[in-house]
């Protein structure tokens, strides 16, 4: 597999933990008038550093940051650890169905708002992703095509999904799946 989603750092840190399984997103500038796609069902999480996410995300996702922000690959370089599978995913078109879904991400409630109301078209897409942790990162070079306000790159190498775990189990992601459906009962569902 080498599509891959990029993410902020932060929040591919709280799917692996466990604290989010879900994914919010409009798309990125360089993703154009049609905004964010599902173009791959399974994909390596891609970390970043864009962006202010120490100020958009809630407080105890601000103390985990400070702590694995301490960790980070050296420049030039970033560490693949995990991949996630999407499960389920809507077309949100009412902002009151985002903000069903607060009590499941990291997110504060204002940067939601601001996503949904982005360009012309008032939606978000919520995916709900299983994730899974590889047995070992892989640090591979941070290449310039990498780069750019876009949701999907591929990478040059193709990265082993063998030994991966999830990183909740079976049990406790149902529990996430069901909230994130009665949730977003009024949303149209795309997977």
């Amino acid at each position: 597999m080498k599509e891959a989603f990029k993410e902020w750092a932060v929040v591919v840190d709280a799917l692996e933990t466990g604290t989010q399984s879900i994914i919010l997103r409009k798309g990125g500038i360089a993703e154009g008038k049609g905004g964010f796609q599902l173009d791959h069902r399974s994909f390596w999480l891609f970390p970043t550093q864009f962006h202010q996410q120490h100020e958009m995300v809630i407080d105890s996702a601000k103390k985990r940051y400070e702590k694995i922000s301490k960790d980070l690959t050296p420049e030039g370089f970033v560490r693949i650890s995990s991949y996630a599978e999407i499960v389920a995913a809507y077309d949100i078109q009412e902002n009151q169905e985002a903000e069903n879904l607060s009590d499941l991400h990291i997110w504060k409630d204002h940067v939601i708002r601001e996503r949904f109301d982005w360009g012309k078209r008032k939606d978000i897409h919520a995916l709900a992703v299983r994730t899974f942790i590889l047995p070992s990162p892989a640090e591979i070079p941070l290449l310039d095509s990498y780069g750019g306000c876009k949701s999907w790159i591929n990478l040059e190498e193709d990265i082993s999904t063998e030994g991966a775990i999830p990183a909740i189990d079976d049990a406790a992601f149902g529990t996430i799946l069901e909230q994130f459906h009665v949730s977003l009962s009024h949303s149209k569902r795309i997977i």
